[in-house]
């Protein structure tokens, strides 16, 4: 068993949105993500989805995207991102989910060789973005969910890392937020998160990084040129 990770799909659900309007790197990515998932991911492995899956905005418009998806290799973890509108209560997500995905809101998964927590995180006071007026009701909100989330993990956890998935970075410039401080708390090993675009080769080098104790990976589709980046095998660290 191997767990990966890939964030930020951005598939278009009913709409006829396309990604290549963000530059040619993105054309037919729905294809790459395709051919590279289906090299890698065996059906004993796990895929972190960050966020970002669907450009849907109703789930009903979000059900190509989800069966799609969910025929992909492997069991699927999601997590809401900021473009998922499309999310909605996890009783009216689950019965129409396909039985390969789980939701990951205020829970934790236990996958046997390592446990999985996580929330959809929010713009922090580091973040030049950041308004108060705005994102401070959110943030506060989204620190409570990742608390509960963590509190979760710990109550299942029985073996191996803990792995944690945000959409939103915990870490600006390479430096921790409060987020991160709840995350090395909890004792957690590794952190992806998404949420990030770039031109290729525009990419700071600060995105990945070592802090207190824990490995952090940006994991945006884009980032990793549309394949899944593999995070554990049932090991240990890849």
């Amino acid at each position: 068993m191997r767990l990966f990770a890939l964030a930020d799909l951005h598939l278009p659900g009913s709409t006829d949105k396309v990604m290549d309007v963000f530059g040619a790197h993105w054309k037919d990515h729905h294809l790459r993500i395709f051919e590279s998932w289906t090299d890698a991911v065996g059906e004993d492995d796990t895929v972190l989805l960050p966020g970002d899956l669907s450009w849907a905005m109703t789930l009903e418009e979000a059900l190509p995207d989800l069966r799609w998806t969910g025929e992909l290799p492997g069991r699927k973890l999601l997590l809401k991102g900021n473009h998922d509108y499309w999310w909605t209560s996890l009783a009216k997500m689950k019965a129409v989910l396909p039985e390969s995905m789980i939701p990951l809101q205020n829970s934790a998964v236990d996958l046997g060789f390592c446990t999985v927590a996580g929330s959809r995180g929010w713009r922090t006071p580091e973040s030049p973005e950041y308004s108060e007026d705005e994102d401070g009701r959110i943030y506060l909100r989204e620190m409570h969910r990742l608390r509960l989330s963590l509190e979760e993990a710990s109550r299942i956890h029985s073996d191996g890392p803990l792995v944690v998935m945000m959409h939103y970075p915990p870490v600006v410039d390479g430096a921790g937020t409060a987020f991160a401080e709840l995350i090395s708390a909890a004792g957690a090993d590794i952190c992806v998160y998404g949420h990030l675009h770039s031109a290729p080769g525009d990419w700071p080098e600060e995105l990945d990084t070592q802090l207190d104790g824990v490995t952090y990976r940006l994991v945006s589709a884009d980032r990793l040129g549309f394949e899944p980046l593999l995070i554990l095998e049932q090991d240990g660290h890849p």
